[in-house]
């Protein structure tokens, strides 16, 4: 459960760090970003925001009636203040991301360790990584796919002992999921050369973003 809440905690302030979002649009965008397989209800995205309201790391704001969201100058919340009910089209309320939060949050991009690219993160982790530095991008990339390499050939190995007491259809499932990884695991390949290719080209990239 708490995974699930740092996952989404992460694509919340990712999402902000570019422009303050009306809670309909930073629902609609967030729905985007975990994609179609990942639902989540505006019941799991209260707790979130209320949590990084508290801890500083997001401010609601009030923009007038004519200036669009982002080209105000808000009037925060001073953290302590519960979460307004997620406004539609008609509520002004805005979520913004702090100064703590825009630190909080290059915290977490520049992390690469195994929960980087574990299925539970990956996805936002890479929908992300306009916003990471070339050798983070790197390592996690790397990390995913020996993640994957190895489950793959657990998989194998376990499929080569049960053949021949499994039915064809649990086999054709099992067939399925492997494909599926090896998918996963060349458009990896592909990433990774990209990735190298272009720390070759341009090397000043991670000074840049540092």
């Amino acid at each position: 459960m708490r995974s699930r809440s740092t996952v989404l905690e992460t694509a919340v302030l990712g999402l902000l760090s570019s422009a303050p979002l009306h809670g309909y649009e930073l629902r609609k965008r967030l729905a985007l970003l975990l994609g179609p397989f990942r639902a989540f209800s505006y019941g799991t995205l209260y707790p979130a925001l209320r949590s990084l309201q508290e801890r500083g790391l997001i401010a609601t704001a009030e923009p007038s009636p004519s200036a669009p969201v982002g080209t105000r100058a808000p009037r925060r919340s001073t953290g302590h203040e519960p979460v307004p009910p997620l406004a539609g089209r008609r509520g002004r309320i805005v979520y913004e991301l702090t100064a703590e939060g825009k630190e909080h949050l290059q915290t977490v991009l520049s992390s690469s360790g195994p929960a980087a690219w574990e299925d539970e993160n990956f996805d936002v982790r890479f929908a992300l990584f306009a916003q990471t530095d070339a050798d983070t991008r790197l390592r996690i990339l790397e990390g995913r796919r020996t993640r994957l390499t190895e489950r793959l050939e657990a998989v194998r190995e376990s499929a080569s002992r049960t053949r021949e007491r499994l039915d064809e259809y649990t086999l054709e499932l099992q067939r399925h999921g492997l494909e599926q990884v090896e998918r996963e695991v060349r458009w990896l390949d592909g990433l990774i050369t990209t990735e190298r290719g272009r720390a070759e080209r341009d090397p000043r990239e991670n000074k840049e973003r540092g």
